[in-house]
């Protein structure tokens, strides 16, 4: 199989970055609930600040050293670093056809991978301890669904080890669905669903056909319906849906449904210019843009 060309599946699983969103009986879960100091570090993120972010995490991990999610936040912010500084969420790679079946040039940074490694590993570590105790804790889950997913998203997308990354992907659909089916108004996970029924079917009838075999499936539209899921209902990570859906439906040259939630992220993150770039290539702006039409 020429697993180079699956690379575009990367994406898909930082979104099975999909922290589940709602309310459950597990009150007290962080995953299930907004944490004011957790929720802070997330939009500290999606401005691109994220040593800011990164030290709301790790003072919160400290202070819950046993909880997987301080550790899948702390992993989440190096990586996502790792895809603003290399251009990942951005039209100029989804609209390249070459680098979005191909992946990044050149290689990543060793430190911040090291560093992601490090909190993934711890990560895993805490949810399979709360496994131990309940195979079906939605918090492990979630975790366990976000590490397989990121880990998919580094191995394809920056080191390109895709057989690696290809069991990633599907070790992460399998937590995800293990999730919603625990928990069924989990509506950040369905970013990992999504992104991967999207870019799996954006590959062409041969490429899809060899993933079939391997049993990996993907569907463009029921996959863009899944990130509205997460859009309606998500919450740390509901951002990054409208990121992924903004940049699939310029793609789609559905330009209406990018331009409007480009033009929100815009106006939530007015600090972070690649929202606003975005926002302006989608109305046929030169950059820098009137935000406003």
């Amino acid at each position: 199989m020429r697993l180079r060309m699956h690379s575009a599946l990367c994406v898909l699983f930082f979104a099975a970055a999909a922290c589940p969103a709602s309310s459950n009986q597990d009150g007290d879960s962080p995953a299930f609930k907004t944490v004011p100091e957790l929720a802070s570090g997330f939009h500290l993120l999606y401005a691109q600040d994220f040593s800011s972010a990164r030290e709301k995490f790790d003072n919160w991990e400290s202070q819950h050293p046993e909880e997987p999610f301080g550790e899948v936040a702390v992993a989440a912010s190096y990586l996502f670093e790792e895809l603003f500084r290399q251009g990942v969420l951005s039209s100029d790679f989804f609209l390249n056809e070459k680098r979005f079946l191909h992946g990044i040039e050149g290689k990543p940074d060793p430190a911040r991978m090291k560093s992601f490694q490090d909190a993934l590993d711890q990560a895993r570590k805490l949810a399979k301890n709360r496994l131990a105790r309940n195979n079906r804790d939605p918090e492990a889950l979630f975790a366990l669904t976000l590490a397989a997913g990121m880990e998919s998203n580094a191995d394809m997308m920056l080191k390109k080890q895709h057989i690696e990354s290809l069991k990633r992907l599907k070790e992460a659909n399998e937590y995800a669905k293990s999730l919603l089916r625990e928990q069924p108004d989990a509506n950040d996970a369905y970013v990992a669903l999504g992104s991967a029924n999207y870019i799996i079917g954006s590959l062409s009838g041969g490429k899809r056909f060899m993933l079939w075999f391997g049993g990996i499936h993907g569907d463009k539209q029921l996959g863009m319906a899944q990130l509205e899921k997460t859009i309606d209902g998500g919450r740390y990570l509901q951002p990054f849906a409208k990121i992924l859906l903004a940049l699939a439906a310029r793609r789609e040259k559905k330009d209406v449904v990018a331009q409007k939630l480009l033009r929100e992220l815009s106006e939530e993150y007015p600090g972070n210019s690649l929202y606003a770039a975005e926002y302006a290539k989608a109305m046929g702006r030169i950059i820098p843009a009137q935000m406003h039409p």
